[in-house]
C-alpha cells in the first residue's frame, strides 16, 4: 500500500490537531515544569519550561512528608471504585428495562431520566448534608459514595446502547428459559464492556476530581479525597511552595492518566457505538 499524498489540506488539518493538543497539554506541561523547580526558579520573570537545576527530589519528598499521599490515593480508590459499582450495578438494569421491556410507565420513567439529568448536586447539597448529619455518618465513605449511587447519565449512556442491541438475541434467552436478571448477567453486560468502560472513564474522572462533596461531608484528614487532600496540603504550613503542591498535584492526575491510556481503544468504542444508536 502507498502511503497518501501528504496535501496541504492534509497538512492543514494536521496543524490544528497538533495546536489543539498542545492547547489541552499546556495546563499538564506547565504543572510537570513547574513541579521540578526550585522555589526561587518559578517566581522569576523568565518563563522556562526546562528546569536551571532540576529539583524534581525534592519537590515530591516535600509532597509525600506534608501529606499522607498513600492515604489521599486510596481514598481516592476506594471512593471511586465504590461509586463505580454501585453506578453500573443500578444503572445497567434500569437502562435495560426501559430499553428492552414494554411496561406502562416507561415514557414516564424516561422522562424523569432526562430530567435528571438537569439536576445538579448543588441543589440537592444541603439536603443531603442535612440527612447524613442526622444520620451521623459525616466524615465516611458513605457521605462520599451514597449521593452518587444512582447515576442517571449513566442510565442514559447504556439504554442508548442496549436500544440497538437485536431483539432476537433477548428472545432466544428467553426461549431458553432464562429471567430477566439472567438475561442482564449473561447477555446484556458481556456484550455492554465498550459502553461499561466508557461510562467507567467519565465516572472515575469526575469523582477523582470532585472538590464540591469531599469539602462540604469532610473534615478528618483520614477520609480526604485527592482534590481535598491538595487543601490540607497547602494548608499544613506549605505556604506559596508552588514547587512541592505541583508535584503533589503530578501524582494526583498519575492514575488517572495512566487509566485513560490503557482504556482509550474501549473508550473511543463505547463513545463511537452509543453515540450511534437513535
Amino acid at each position: 500500500m502507498t502511503a497518501a499524498p501528504f496535501t496541504l489540506g492534509r497538512a492543514l488539518r494536521l496543524g490544528l490537531l497538533i495546536l489543539g493538543a498542545l492547547i489541552f497539554l499546556a495546563p499538564y506541561i506547565f504543572m510537570v515544569s513547574t513541579s521540578g523547580k526550585a522555589q526561587s526558579e518559578i517566581f522569576t520573570s523568565s518563563l522556562s519550561l526546562i528546569p536551571d537545576q532540576p529539583y524534581f527530589l525534592q519537590n515530591f519528598a516535600k509532597a509525600f512528608s506534608r501529606v499522607s499521599m498513600p492515604r489521599l490515593l486510596w481514598n481516592g480508590v476506594v471512593v471511586c471504585g465504590l461509586i463505580l459499582v454501585f453506578q453500573v450495578v443500578i444503572a445497567v438494569p434500569c437502562a435495560y428495562a426501559l430499553a428492552k421491556l414494554k411496561f406502562p410507565a416507561a415514557k414516564l420513567m424516561m422522562a424523569l431520566v432526562m430530567l435528571g439529568l438537569l439536576v445538579p448536586i448543588h441543589a440537592t447539597a444541603l439536603p443531603l448534608y442535612v440527612a447524613f448529619d442526622k444520620l451521623s455518618v459525616l466524615n465516611s465513605y458513605v457521605a462520599l459514595v451514597a449521593p452518587f449511587s444512582i447515576s442517571v447519565f449513566g442510565i442514559f449512556l447504556f439504554l442508548q446502547f442496549f436500544r440497538a442491541m437485536p431483539d432476537d438475541l433477548i428472545h432466544a434467552a428467553r426461549l431458553d428459559g432464562m429471567s430477566e436478571l439472567g438475561i442482564v448477567a449473561r447477555v446484556i453486560v458481556p456484550n455492554a464492556w465498550p459502553a461499561v468502560t466508557a461510562f467507567a472513564i467519565f465516572s472515575v474522572v469526575a469523582h477523582w476530581n470532585d472538590l464540591y462533596w469531599p469539602l462540604i461531608v469532610v473534615s478528618n484528614q483520614a477520609y480526604a479525597t485527592p482534590p481535598l487532600g491538595l487543601l490540607y496540603f497547602r494548608a499544613a504550613e506549605a505556604g506559596d511552595d508552588y514547587g512541592a503542591l505541583m508535584a503533589a498535584t503530578l501524582i494526583i492526575t498519575l492514575p488517572l492518566v495512566a487509566a485513560f491510556l490503557l482504556a482509550q481503544k474501549r473508550f473511543v468504542e463505547g463513545i463511537t457505538m452509543t453515540g450511534l444508536k437513535g
